[in-house]
């Protein structure tokens, strides 16, 4: 087993979003991820649809050489305060090794190194994955008390304004 320390984070290119493609969860929460499989591939059709009219970027995760999970974020790109994360999971054959956590704290150094105007991160979290609300929390995501198609959202203060 890699150790989680070896993470890296890179968008998805011409290179590799065929692999990200066979990035997958267990079948029982799919539905906390998304609607569809692949899960990537909803993820670059909204890279290129736009929805929102907001910015979308999907990421991979490493573990060395090998991809271990996947996120995306969608921001405003004149906003500090407009930014979401959506899709992030670990691969099913890499989860409970640790690694969900370590990648949770990449990305969000990489956010503040690569987007300093931003000042506040947002998501939604299906109301019955305890383990992501737990995750979320622990890095320091608040519960903001508002919902988006029956999801808590939940925010993460990078900077105060």
């Amino acid at each position: 087993m890699n150790q989680p320390s070896d993470l890296s984070l890179c968008e998805v290119t011409h290179e590799n979003w065929r692999a990200a493609l066979k990035l997958t969860v267990h079948t029982e929460q799919q539905r906390f991820i998304a609607d569809h499989v692949p899960i990537a591939a909803i993820a670059l059709a909204k890279a290129y649809v736009r929805p929102g009219g907001l910015t979308w970027i999907p990421y991979v995760f490493y573990s060395s050489t090998t991809m271990i999970g996947f996120m995306e974020l969608a921001y405003e790109p004149e906003s500090s305060d407009n930014y979401w994360l959506y899709h992030f999971f670990i691969d099913q054959h890499y989860q409970g090794q640790r690694y969900g956590k370590q990648a949770l704290r990449l990305f969000l150094q990489f956010l503040q190194q690569q987007y300093p105007q931003c000042a506040a991160l947002q998501l939604t979290v299906h109301p019955e994955n305890t383990r992501a609300q737990q995750l979320y929390i622990s890095v320091g995501f608040q519960p903001t008390g508002s919902e988006i198609d029956q999801e808590p959202v939940y925010k993460l203060v990078l900077k105060q304004s």
